[in-house]
């Protein structure tokens, strides 16, 4: 009996956090995954129960916000928007639980939520909260959602979605199209995908080698270890608890990753002793990516806007024990004229609307704009004309984002070809397998999310002129 008490008590306690947690994104307009990553830093005596407590709580009631706010109103006599934020917050959070967290009774989520609001003070309202989630629990059947037939509208609703996201990738795609690709946001599969280093540390060991030796120290520490959907030196860890702690990930043998980012490495054609640029590296996926395929020659240059950024770039390439890198806290629309000609290949993984990691990144979709794609579309097409100029003749750039926005990637794309001295390369033999027939042999791949991976998208160009 008093394990279980403790127990309900660290859930109550929970709660309070997640509820701090979502404050912060939905009210103050921060970003989950640092409120998040900072929060488990600072609750370290939480139990792995309740980390993965906290984090489906918190980062569930965000994503699925804008269908909660929509239950909410068919029971609240006050619209949710008129709330006050602790309210709304608190609101919220229970009808999550209701809905997507069967392992918690209906009755102990209404009764937390109650208790939460004397918590914070506000005594005068729990009666207003029982009454909305009693209501709610009554009802439930009886909930009416849009009609199909008002697809934005059912769009917007079912899946969470800001309205101009469903009427944005309606232009672009059919209902039928569109209505996938906002499933592929739900479908994200659950733990962390990883790229491991196949040469770095490798001490000369074949890459089956490698492999079969990084997922056995994986298994030893308890980690549950899938292989990837397209890239052999891919892996999707569950049922750790701190990334940190895994021996592979402190020795620098893996990276966190999205497969689809690995492609960008996939179809670099980086070859041993070439110089490689990653004008805005940060975290530094790709740079160790190419560093790996380096294989412990050549140079990486990786660059960022600010020094929190080239820190955190630092940090993962001294874990991996990367000793042919320089760091360069570097403004990427500002040409520096000693890097002009000098690099076989360009790396320009730029800033984005980041409309294709929204399974990853719950709230990327109240923090972004129409005007946002607009502006960010023009950003990137600054920064090409700077750091293009940085490839040497005959050598290599590389762009991707991670969107599916038409003109941060097929018309920045056209741009390039029109406008700066590259000619597409095809891409289609280094893809892999399942990915092959579509743009590849185009110089180009556009993944839509789905599959177990992000929505991304990367062009390759080579730089004409003698070689």
């Amino acid at each position: 009996m008093a394990g279980q008490q403790t127990g309900q008590l660290n859930k109550r306690n929970v709660r309070a956090i997640a509820l701090d947690i979502i404050l912060q994104v939905m009210e103050e307009g921060k970003y989950c995954d640092r409120v998040l990553h900072r929060v488990l830093e600072q609750e370290k005596t939480l139990s792995k129960q309740d980390r993965a407590f906290l984090t489906r709580l918190a980062e569930g009631t965000i994503e699925r916000c804008i269908e909660l706010d929509y239950i909410l109103d068919q029971f609240s006599k006050t619209p949710v928007r008129k709330m006050k934020p602790v309210i709304r917050g608190i609101l919220r959070m229970a009808v999550y639980q209701f809905f997507y967290m069967d392992q918690i009774p209906d009755r102990a989520a209404c009764n937390e939520a109650v208790k939460l609001v004397s918590k914070r003070g506000m005594q005068g309202l729990r009666g207003f909260v029982n009454g909305v989630l009693r209501g709610i629990l009554r009802g439930r059947d009886t909930i009416k959602y849009p009609d199909p037939a008002d697809f934005v509208l059912y769009a917007s609703v079912k899946y969470s979605m800001p309205e101009w996201i469903v009427e944005y990738f309606l232009e672009e795609y059919s209902q039928e199209q569109t209505e996938d690709i906002l499933q592929g946001f739900f479908e994200k599969e659950k733990g962390v995908t990883v790229r491991c280093n196949l040469n770095l540390q490798s001490h000369g060991a074949e890459p089956e080698q490698v492999m079969e030796e990084i997922v056995q120290s994986l298994e030893s520490q308890g980690a549950q270890v899938r292989q990837g959907r397209y890239f052999p030196y891919a892996l999707r860890l569950q049922g750790f608890d701190r990334l940190t702690d895994l021996k592979a990930f402190s020795e620098g043998r893996l990276q966190v990753q999205d497969e689809s980012s690995m492609i960008v490495g996939a179809v670099s054609g980086i070859e041993p002793g070439q110089e490689v640029l990653d004008v805005c590296a940060a975290p530094g996926g790709k740079s160790l990516h190419a560093a790996d395929l380096l294989a412990n020659t050549g140079m990486i240059f990786s660059c960022d806007l600010s020094e929190a950024k080239v820190r955190l770039i630092q940090e993962n390439m001294e874990r991996a024990g990367v000793d042919h890198c320089e760091l360069f806290r570097q403004n990427a629309r500002i040409l520096r004229t000693d890097w002009i000609d000098s690099v076989d290949v360009l790396i320009a993984d730029l800033p984005c609307s980041g409309l294709g990691v929204i399974g990853g990144k719950c709230d990327i979709k109240y923090h972004t704009t129409r005007e946002d794609i607009e502006e960010l579309a023009k950003l990137q097409r600054e920064i090409l004309c700077t750091v293009s100029r940085y490839v040497r003749p005959g050598g290599i750039l590389l762009y991707s984002t991670c969107t599916i926005a038409r003109e941060e990637n097929l018309d920045n794309a056209a741009w390039i070809r029109e406008t700066l001295p590259f000619s597409p390369v095809s891409i289609e033999e280094n893809l892999p397998e399942t990915l092959r027939g579509q743009t590849g042999e185009q110089g180009y791949l556009q993944m839509l999310p789905g599959d177990g991976a992000d929505g991304f998208f990367v062009a390759k160009f080579q730089r004409k002129g003698m070689v």
